[in-house]
């Protein structure tokens, strides 16, 4: 048999080694215990850092969205009007080359494209609103040059026909700017005139301005020299408008210089003046205009738009020509180049059509030797214009006893001239109302050739 203190001593091992077992378990368990709270900590400190992540990244984004909308886009569109203003970056460099980077270029790009088509579209029903109102004005204005004419065969009144000639000259003002108006909007330059001596069409262009009598030409082509019929009314836009630049940019009391000279291509037609001169700046943006190769948006013109060298620019594209402005005039003002070439150019017999009676006469005889090709005058100071006398406009012929030099009123149109005898040419100067009352005389006997000559039209396009 067992005895007592032996199972005493058995029960008291046997739970001295469960407690043993109970401790260990519940040492094991504390630890356990120990290591997940551990655990769960640091996932909580993740957790709460990946939360501080994204709200950082959300603020950069909003920062990002907000830098976008309230400065880079409207660069962006102002950009498409001037090319000069600078679109900022993103407020974090670090994004270029990331996604989000990526993504905000994408939204840049496709504003810009948008804005860009809008003002195209909004250009193009200004343009046509712009043409529909010039072709009434021009009508209107054709009109009344006819009446103004008429009026010129009429009547030989001196002190009339004085006021008629200045009308018309002011009529031929306006008429010219609603034409340049019409050609920037993408019209027919609006006449059609048949082959013409190329110095008519560089005094009728002169004959459109104010202070038309500053301008001095020297012919130095071969006589006959002429442009083909479809060049002719181009070329006498481009030399009015080149011709007005230098006249508004120059002292009044300086001359502008015009050379007609063979050219290798063609023929150039060179525009020197001593007025303000141009800027780097201010001259590329004037080459860019009369090149002709850049769509140009009558918003890109200014307030009030300028536009003649865009006109120029129109022209240039259309019918194969070209103005340079790239070279300083020697008299420290703006040299202009037109060159006419060579298949746009023909012949005219001088003598069975000469040019008009107040076009200088060429320096380059027909069958004599040739005149220097560079008919630029020395650098240096420009004499001062003489006053223009009143003399009869738009005629084709000048009062008795008048020269045709540079201080004659040019003429728009060629009328034929036939040779007066040595004693006609020898006659002596008449007085102001003789002189007016031999035009109207002289106008009435050559109102049937006016009807007869080909004449100005509106061109139905």
């Amino acid at each position: 048999m067992i005895e007592i203190p032996d199972l005493a001593a058995g029960g008291l091992a046997a739970g001295t080694l469960s407690a043993l077992v109970l401790a260990g378990g519940l040492l094991r368990s504390r630890r356990r215990g120990a290591r997940q709270e551990e655990e769960i900590a640091e996932l909580r400190s993740q957790v709460e850092g990946a939360r501080g992540e994204v709200g950082r990244v959300s603020r950069a984004y909003a920062a990002e969205v907000v830098h976008l909308a309230q400065r880079r886009l409207p660069a962006e569109a102002t950009r498409t009007a001037h090319p000069h203003v600078q679109v900022p970056g993103p407020v974090h460099p670090d994004l270029a080359g990331t996604e989000l980077g990526a993504a905000l270029d994408e939204v840049l790009d496709g504003v810009s494209g948008a804005v860009g088509q809008e003002r195209k579209r909004v250009d193009a029903a200004a343009r046509a609103g712009m043409r529909g109102a010039t072709r009434e004005i021009q009508a209107g204005l054709y009109r009344l040059q006819d009446h103004l004419r008429g009026l010129q065969q009429r009547y030989d009144d001196p002190e009339l026909a004085q006021t008629l000639f200045a009308l018309d000259h002011e009529n031929e003002q306006s008429l010219r700017r609603a034409q340049v108006t019409a050609v920037v909007c993408g019209a027919w330059v609006g006449l059609a005139r048949e082959e013409s001596h190329l110095v008519d069409a560089v005094t009728g262009g002169q004959s459109r301005l104010v202070g038309y009598h500053r301008v001095r030409i020297h012919h130095h082509l071969e006589p006959g020299t002429a442009l083909v019929s479809h060049a002719v009314e181009p070329v006498a836009i481009i030399v009015a408008e080149l011709l007005d630049n230098a006249l508004r940019h120059s002292a009044p009391d300086t001359e502008v210089v015009v050379n007609l000279a063979r050219a290798h291509h063609g023929v150039s037609v060179t525009v020197d003046d001593a007025g303000v001169g141009m800027n780097p700046d201010e001259r590329a943006y004037a080459q860019r205009m009369v090149a002709g190769t850049d769509p140009i948006l009558l918003s890109e013109l200014g307030d009030p738009p300028r536009m003649g060298l865009a006109a120029i620019g129109q022209l240039t594209r259309q019918f194969d020509l070209s103005v340079d402005l790239s070279t300083p005039s020697p008299y420290g003002g703006v040299r202009a180049v037109l060159l006419v070439k060579n298949h746009l150019l023909s012949r005219i017999d001088p003598e069975t059509r000469p040019p008009a009676a107040a076009a200088p006469r060429s320096t380059r005889p027909a069958d004599g030797p040739a005149a220097p090709e560079h008919a630029a005058a020395p650098p240096g100071p420009l004499p001062a214009a003489a006053p223009h006398p009143a003399a009869p406009y738009g005629t084709g012929a000048l009062p008795h006893g008048s020269a045709p030099d540079g201080d004659a009123l040019p003429q728009r149109r060629r009328r034929t001239r036939a040779a007066l005898p040595a004693e006609a040419t020898a006659a002596p100067a008449r007085s102001p109302e003789e002189s007016a009352a031999a035009l109207g005389a002289l106008q009435s006997g050559t109102a049937a050739a006016r009807s007869a000559a080909p004449m100005e039209g509106n061109d139905p396009r």
